[in-house]
């Protein structure tokens, strides 16, 4: 029973079948096909015979294996090998059929290829994860034929291989590289500082051109007789935020991912920058409550714990509630923060909807809400309409293009910060305004 499941005929075995139909069916027109496909019917049966003889006289002829990483991050291609020896003594064509795990939606993954008698052979593929969580491999399918090809034998090795599909390390590793100008030399720092109004006290020194005249100390320049400036740092120690909307509006996706998962990337690398720049990062995560809170703090072990959070998030389909977001968050953050809000307003109406919590955010906090433009939209409004119907096509499109200008200026009319951003441009948008803020001490 079990060589019968592992027992398969190839194509080249029904194609010599039509060929012998052909043939007896011809010979009542033609007497000699007759004998011609005796001796084809003979042929097949031998050479079947023949390749079963060849692919089952051994209990295996393959050995297989799979080489994964354990982690990988989100939208970025991993590469996976297939190791796999022909142990046999005869050279033989496989078929490999990896079961990849469900989350890719890849139901005809085939990797062809021959092997010589006692060789060994690596056969790479690339999977790019689309969706967090643990993938889970299952067996690793080995069809197997010989020269003849009639049928072909199958083979089922089943390693144990799980890839942990976590929020974009590479992303996060790339942005850290742009954003930050602090690096280590050696032994010693070398730090680039940065001009900005801040209230960190660093030293006094002397004027050079370029620094800010409001920053003249008088009284250090009349004891030397040449103009002093009070130099300041950056301020440390701040709580950062990030809140991420988990409802049904953060569904939308582009180029295979969604806005929450966009958010998501942004989120580690913002949060390691934030880290990075002496500064305490926290998390939180919402819709119709609050599902999700980490504390702002600067530990060695905070990135970790917001990667983790962030590996667990899943979305829902649900509103948002900003009115329990704006009570909670006064208890989460008691003290002054900067909070950076990841949602995405369709409507000026439902803006207007939210506005009296956003308002009551902002003034306990630095709030900056971050909005999403949507690229599709904006591709398509490039295309010339050929008929009427493409003309009112066109013009709903930019009617929803200019109603997320008009929510900025809402926002901003009420002294909100946004950020308009295409998702793929997100990360860094959120970095670059963060750090504007910081150097002018806009906490």
């Amino acid at each position: 029973m079990r060589g019968l499941k592992s027992f398969y005929l190839n194509d080249r075995f029904f194609y010599a079948g039509g060929v012998l139909m052909l043939c007896f069916m011809l010979s009542f027109a033609v007497e000699w096909l007759f004998v011609a496909g005796q001796v084809l019917a003979g042929s097949i049966g031998l050479l079947t015979s023949m390749e079963i003889f060849l692919l089952y006289k051994r209990k295996q002829n393959f050995s297989a294996s799979r080489e994964v990483t354990a982690m990988a991050s989100l939208h970025h291609p991993f590469e996976v090998v297939l190791n796999v020896k022909n142990v046999s003594g005869i050279k033989l064509s496989v078929s490999v059929i990896d079961e990849l795990p469900y989350e890719l939606e890849q139901r005809d993954f085939k990797i062809e290829s021959q092997i010589a008698s006692k060789k060994f052979k690596r056969l790479t593929y690339t999977i790019n994860p689309l969706i967090r969580g643990e993938y889970s491999f299952g067996n690793i399918n080995i069809f197997c034929s010989s020269v003849i090809g009639f049928i072909s034998r199958r083979e089922v090795f089943s390693p144990i291989d799980n890839v942990a599909v976590m929020p974009s390390v590479f992303q996060m590793r790339q942005q850290e590289l742009l954003a930050m100008r602090n690096v280590n030399i050696g032994n010693g720092e070398n730090k680039t500082r940065f001009l900005g109004k801040s209230y960190e006290f660093d030293q006094v020194k002397s004027y050079v051109r370029g620094d800010d005249p409001r920053n003249i100390n008088w009284k250090a320049t009349s004891k030397t007789r040449s103009l002093m400036v009070n130099h300041f740092e950056d301020e440390r120690s701040q709580q950062v935020y990030s809140i991420i909307d988990k409802g049904r509006n953060m569904k939308m996706p582009f180029e295979g991912l969604t806005l929450f998962d966009y958010a998501i990337n942004a989120t580690l690398a913002f949060s390691n920058i934030v880290l990075k720049k002496h500064d305490k990062a926290g998390l939180i995560s919402f819709s119709e409550q609050i599902d999700q809170v980490v504390t702002a703090d600067w530990s060695p072990r905070q990135l970790m714990k917001i990667q983790f959070a962030l590996y667990a998030e899943r979305y829902h389909y649900t509103e948002h509630n900003y009115e329990l977001l704006a009570i909670q968050l006064r208890k989460i953050a008691p003290n002054r923060s900067m909070v950076f809000l990841y949602t995405n307003f369709d409507t000026l109406e439902s803006v207007k909807r939210c506005l009296s919590s956003l308002k009551s955010i902002n003034r306990r906090h630095r709030l900056v809400v971050i909005l999403f433009t949507n690229t599709e939209l904006e591709a398509f409004t490039q295309n010339n309409a050929e008929d009427l119907l493409g003309v009112y096509h066109n013009a709903i499109a930019r009617k929803f293009i200019s109603e997320k200008e008009l929510i900025v200026k809402e926002l901003q009319k009420h002294g909100i910060k946004s950020i308009l951003t295409p998702p793929q441009q997100l990360s860094a948008n959120v970095i670059n305004r963060y750090l504007e803020l910081k150097a002018v001490g806009a906490f």
